[in-house]
């Protein structure tokens, strides 16, 4: 690792990002000097304010909707918006408005290459694509990072960007691509379930040693704006040290802040509507981002009672010709607990519904809304996550239906609610209660808006030795296709194996040679690379061929087509090739191919990348 003078976390949120940095040559051990930079934005049109948080919104105005300088920022100017402004302009304005780009960005059914937000807008308003807009997000925080710190540029620091704990491994390639074309050198990705506890342990100054003792499983419980994730973290000892290791993580859930706006506009909708007024999709567009600013209002004030809603007219320019209507405190807090949040039991699964044949192109959001049926399918689903854990053997009642926590760690934004997190713990204890078991702790001390960020920095001063590292490594098992080879049979296709490329935890930084056995590499023409993980099939080891498994035990991940460079041979030749699995200090997946020693055409390797590359693969 190279030498830098500050470790710094970003975190690249759905609805917020956010800078914190770690002071490397003045912190020793788990006594840091750290911070969060203030970061400039525009408020409003030629108004430059410094909040800690950026806005993940970005606003493409009309060229002759603002006038000169007013875009301007202290490093420059530019023909967007992101911000503040951005926000509360594109709240009018909504078809000139990009929000989620970090859901989009994950998004398998959509080219994320492709200039397709804001979605639905007319041809006449400009268009990005998800990556373009993660990057200039990015771009923006390290613009306020070099203005603040002309003597300590970001380019040259050791930067930490933050993911969701489900991202596959194609939104992490996308991820590590957007930071890096936006000046981020030294880059490491981290989940920010890990991220939160980091900066929990940081907080605590030494004490979170008190607040959890060996045996103890923490869930971290992380709803944001646009994503839910659920994190498994294991507390052990060895030689009387405490060491932490994440067990497990949960499925990509799109479900969040995103939809509980959605679920409130539709309550006004209804009101609005039963006073003879009906909107339409730009008006309903509109009343969702005037939600999102009552609803964060509503919950974080217990004493507030309504938040005044305003929505323009068809056609009307006029504040005076605006339909006005208000948001109350009670519509939130029934509509977010009943829908997001019902106590249901410890056997409960997300509901599916039959689909539609025909769809509109959209973000592909979880078909049910509660949270806590989710939680209850993942902790179902990792009851025997502890089997194999060193100290954690028999720490599990044997009739238990779902793996049971012991301590609870909130995060995000969602949870500055403490109505929502108490919800979330009455449900959780009652399902450990019926089961028998202790009753979970929360965990007291998070920074809801802040701790992603702020453990993101903290994480990159562990790495350099100095404090308690969560071990994990890869989120899930890995695996890739091999189509046997069969005569041709009408009607059938030929069945196909998945051989272990990475194990659950394999570390960032390491590498996996698999065992001497050959495969044929076809190159020169189109093919298609299909990819398995697994999160519950712990036991696999590189090199390990399943010929059978359940829906349960692998899930497809985005499957990559690509024509891999002929390097002097025919089109369509099969090479022999050994394979070769490799997790970058990013903490990005790599798969190479070479080819055996006596294969013609020479020493050259072929990378087969879990990522989108337009049909491109580095070769």
């Amino acid at each position: 690792m190279n030498e830098s003078r500050y470790a710094i976390g970003v975190d690249l949120g759905t609805t917020h990002s956010a800078v914190s940095w770690v002071d490397l040559a003045a912190s020793d051990g788990e006594k840091t000097q750290h911070g969060v930079l203030p970061i400039p934005q525009l408020t409003g049109p030629g108004a430059v304010e410094q909040p800690p948080l950026l806005p993940s919104f970005l606003y493409l105005p009309h060229a002759d909707e603002l006038a000169p300088g007013e875009l301007s920022l202290p490093w420059g100017g530019a023909d967007y918006a992101v911000g503040e402004m951005a926000r509360s302009r594109g709240a009018t304005t909504p078809i000139r408005l990009v929000s989620s780009a970090k859901s989009w960005l994950c998004h398998p059914g959509v080219d994320r290459r492709a200039a397709i937000l804001p979605p639905g807008s007319p041809a006449e308003v400009p268009h990005v694509s998800p990556l373009e807009a993660s990057i200039r997000y990015l771009d923006h925080l390290r613009r306020a990072w070099d203005h603040a710190h002309p003597d300590a540029p970001l380019r040259a620091q050791n930067v930490t960007v933050t993911i969701p704990a489900s991202f596959d491994p194609a939104a992490r390639e996308l991820t590590a691509e957007a930071a890096k074309a936006a000046g981020y050198e030294q880059l490491t990705l981290l989940e920010e379930p890990q991220a939160a506890l980091y900066s929990w342990i940081q907080n605590s100054g030494g004490a979170w040693r008190k607040e959890v003792r060996p045996g103890d499983i923490i869930l971290v419980v992380d709803v944001g704006g646009g994503t839910s994730d659920f994190s498994l973290i294991a507390v052990h000892e060895r030689e009387g040290n405490l060491e932490l290791h994440r067990v497990a993580v949960g499925e990509h859930i799109l479900l969040g802040g995103d939809n509980m706006d959605l679920a409130l506009a539709h309550v006004v909708a209804r009101k609005l509507a039963a006073n003879g007024t009906q909107l339409d999709p730009t008006q309903m567009r509109a009343l969702t981002y005037a939600c999102r600013a009552g609803k964060e209002a509503l919950l974080a004030d217990a004493n507030a009672g309504t938040w005044p809603i305003v929505v323009a007219s068809r056609g009307s320019r006029l504040i005076g010709g605006s339909i006005r209507t208000e948001l109350t405190r009670e519509e939130v807090t029934a509509t977010i607990l009943e829908g997001f949040f019902p106590q249901v039991d410890a056997t409960a699964r997300p509901v599916t519904r039959t689909r539609a044949g025909l769809t509109q192109l959209g973000l592909p959001y979880a078909q049910d809304a509660a949270v806590t049926r989710h939680l209850a399918a993942f902790l179902g689903r990792q009851v025997g996550a502890l089997a194999e854990l060193e100290g954690f053997a028999g720490a599990q009642h044997a009739n238990a239906s779902f793996l049971h926590p012991t301590a609870v760690l909130f995060n995000g934004g969602v949870f500055k609610s403490s109505l929502l997190a108490e919800r979330t713990m009455a449900t959780l204890n009652g399902w450990l209660a019926a089961e028998g078991a202790a009753p979970a702790r929360a965990l007291a001390g998070a920074d809801l808006d802040l701790a992603v960020a702020r453990g993101a920095a903290y994480y990159g001063h562990v790495r350099r030795g100095r404090g308690v590292r969560i071990r994990g490594g890869t989120a899930q098992s890995y695996y890739v296709a091999i189509e046997s080879a069969m005569p041709a049979v009408p009607g059938l296709e030929p069945p196909i194996q998945a051989l272990c490329v990475a194990p659950f935890g394999m570390e960032e930084g390491s590498d996996a040679p698999l065992p001497e056995q050959e495969f044929g590499l076809v190159v020169g023409e189109p093919v298609h690379f299909r990819f398995f993980g697994s999160s519950v099939r712990r036991q696999d080891q590189v090199g390990t061929v399943l010929d059978f498994w359940t829906p349960e035990e692998l899930q497809e991940l985005e499957e990559i087509q690509a024509t891999l460079p002929a390097e002097g041979r025919q089109p369509g030749e099969v090479v022999p090739v050994k394979l070769h699995a490799k997790v970058t200090e990013a903490g990005t997946l790599e798969l190479e191919a070479l080819p055996q020693s006596g294969a013609a055409g020479g020493g050259e390797r072929w990378k087969v990348e879990f990522d989108v590359r337009g049909g491109e693969q580095a070769a």
